[in-house]
């Protein structure tokens, strides 16, 4: 007889499969194995529910954009208790984009503390840009822009994405409209998984091996 397995879902970025936030259609999504759903089939109650599904307050979740830079949707998830966070990749230099949004406030006195993408223990520099802060540390920098309750993030690898590009995503973020978030959030529903047949077991049998003992052990 045929023994059914599980297909294991694709693990993060490996490879990385892309996605255009905002602009994909009701389908099946081969990343993460979810239906993406647009819009009109997804209410707010739902995206909300996709949010808190992934362990991320509702309120968090923001979009951006950025010339030659598509969203991972395999990134989305969870940043600390229930803040939010996700990652861009450029489609010609394969550099990172990430966008975070937690709770919490950022000042000059306070700046100088908080580290450059979650790196402890690195120096951090501030400089104020127009109502962000543009930040540098690690190898890192950063654009940091204070909401009400909460700081939207925007980093990159220093080498890899231009200060200009970086500020520019940083002040695209927002909060989603329903086609975005649609695009943006994986379905709360579980993944099904769908048997296998397998290829390798006898007509007959389990394929167990054979414990028989002959005759006088």
């Amino acid at each position: 007889m045929t023994r059914p397995t599980r297909v294991l879902p694709v693990l993060l970025l490996a490879p990385v499969l892309l996605t255009a936030c905002g602009s994909e259609k009701a389908g099946a999504d081969p990343a993460s194995g979810t239906s993406v759903r647009t819009a009109e089939a997804a209410g707010q109650g739902e995206l909300d529910a996709r949010a808190q599904a992934l362990g991320v307050a509702p309120e968090l979740v923001h979009v951006t954009e950025a010339p030659g830079f598509t969203l991972a949707r395999q990134s989305v998830g969870v940043l600390g208790d229930d803040g939010f966070s996700a990652t861009w990749v450029s489609r010609e230099t394969g550099a990172h984009l990430r966008l975070s949004v937690d709770r919490g406030s950022i000042t000059a006195a306070t700046c100088p503390e908080q580290p450059v993408g979650d790196m402890p223990g690195e120096r951090t520099s501030c400089e104020r840009d127009g109502d962000a802060w543009y930040r540098t540390g690690a190898g890192r920098h950063e654009y940091a822009v204070p909401g009400r309750g909460h700081v939207v993030r925007v980093s990159g690898e220093a080498d890899a994405v231009p200060r200009d590009v970086l500020r520019g995503a940083a002040l695209a973020a927002h909060r989603p409209d329903d086609a975005e978030a649609a695009a943006l959030l994986p379905s709360a529903e579980p993944v099904p998984g769908a048997p296998v047949e397998r290829g390798d077991l006898p007509p007959a049998g389990d394929g167990a091996p054979d414990n028989n003992v002959d005759v006088g052990g």
